[in-house]
């Protein structure tokens, strides 16, 4: 059994902007269960940009993986944002360089003209809350396509 090969279908890696809450939905809805070490994350303070690089699920390939009888796929993505005035933790241990995080959502709440905060919650209670000055997010596929190694769709306890 080989990897997914973009070859094998009419999938392009993902390239898309966020800089409105509506384009930020879209970015949500595709890293919705996308898995990264916490050594994965970094925070550029000069530069003003704080960047993760994640295993994402390719949720926009669930029906055509079901529609052929073939394993899901996951893909290693770039989420830059820019602009980023600070970054704040909650309910994670960036000591622990062990930790593998899993992203459920991402928001962005309005406090000023553009500027805002934009919340990355977490599995298990965890959130990465970012000020920024302005909403600038970035989503690239950085590889192509792997079998996902569980063979299964995420799913979640409610």
């Amino acid at each position: 059994m080989s990897d997914a090969r973009f070859e094998d279908g009419e999938d392009q890696p993902l390239r898309l902007i966020a800089q409105e809450g509506e384009g930020l939905t879209v970015l949500s809805a595709l890293l919705q269960d996308a898995i990264f070490p916490i050594t994965e994350m970094a925070y550029a303070k000069a530069r003003r940009r704080f960047a993760l690089l994640l295993n994402r699920f390719r949720w926009e390939d669930r029906a055509a993986a079901e529609a052929a009888a073939r394993r899901y796929e996951r893909v290693q993505s770039l989420l830059v944002f820019e602009d980023v005035l600070a970054v704040k933790s909650t309910g994670i241990d960036r000591k622990d360089r062990d930790t593998v995080l899993s992203l459920m959502s991402i928001s962005f709440a309005e406090t000023s003209e553009g500027a805002g905060e934009v919340t990355l919650v977490l599995a298990g209670d965890g959130a990465i809350v970012l000020t920024v000055e302005a909403l600038d997010a970035s989503l690239r596929d950085t590889t192509r396509p792997y079998l996902a190694p569980s063979g299964k769709v995420p799913t979640h306890q409610e």
